[in-house]
């Protein structure tokens, strides 16, 4: 791990020295026989053409040539972005459409990241678990392999408030739809975060807790076990 992600003040002083970026895609059509578009990549023809680039580069090149383009339509993502997204080609792992993963998150083999999530800067995602729809793991968070995090969980983060411990998740731990780990907490090994649950102190392992805030209401029996098990096919 970077030395930077052990602190949150230096995370933050990262981001603020961070090149800020906003990238866009502009789509011209127009005569552009003797045009050049010097500082963007230019794709298409003498009448049509798609840039990519800074929006600052392409939007003077749009003044410039103003005269020469009948029609554009301009695409943009982000703006004043200081953290690029992760590089997920070479991931073995399955990333679904709409997932939001920044630069310095690790993400183990074969997990599994669905439509909606987002996951900060320095997170650490182990073999096998998944990260439901819509869930958040905030900058720094350890979740370990063979989890799974539900619809709509949060995982807090260490940027603000600003904390020198991350969250740490354990082995084989289930958290429950929409329930709220926060700053610090460890849960501990195959234990299981009720839906709705705010966990505010550290868990064992090996228990359920549930409620707000989350405490022990039973040890993980068999029952349990099966209302909890993850399916091997969604990880393949």
């Amino acid at each position: 791990m970077n030395e930077f992600l052990l602190d949150p003040y230096e995370i933050a002083k990262y981001i603020k020295q961070a090149t800020k970026t906003t990238p866009i895609k502009a789509t011209l059509q127009g005569r552009f026989e003797s045009i050049l578009f010097p500082g963007v990549k230019c794709f298409g023809t003498d009448s049509f053409k798609v840039l990519f680039g800074e929006a600052s580069v392409i939007e003077l090149l749009l003044v410039q040539h103003k005269d020469f383009i009948d029609d554009v339509v301009i695409e943009s993502s982000r703006r004043n972005s200081a953290i690029p997204l992760l590089d997920i080609t070479a991931l073995d792992a399955r990333i679904e459409p709409g997932a939001i993963i920044r630069e310095f998150v690790s993400i183990g083999s074969k997990a599994v990241i669905m439509m909606g999530a987002v996951i900060n800067i320095g997170a650490v995602i182990g073999s096998e678990t998944m990260i439901d729809m819509n869930a958040v793991v905030g900058a720094r968070g350890q979740i370990g392999s063979r989890c799974h995090i539900g619809a709509g969980a949060v995982i807090a983060g260490v940027l603000e408030p600003p904390s020198k411990l991350p969250v740490i998740i354990e082995d084989g731990v289930l958290v429950g739809a929409n329930a709220v780990v926060l700053e610090g907490v460890r849960v501990g090994k195959n234990s299981v975060v009720a839906a709705g649950a705010i966990v505010t102190q550290d868990v064992p392992e090996g228990v359920v807790v549930a409620g707000s805030p989350a405490k022990i209401i039973k040890q993980k029996d068999e029952k349990t076990e099966g209302k909890t098990q993850l399916l091997n096919d969604l990880r393949k």
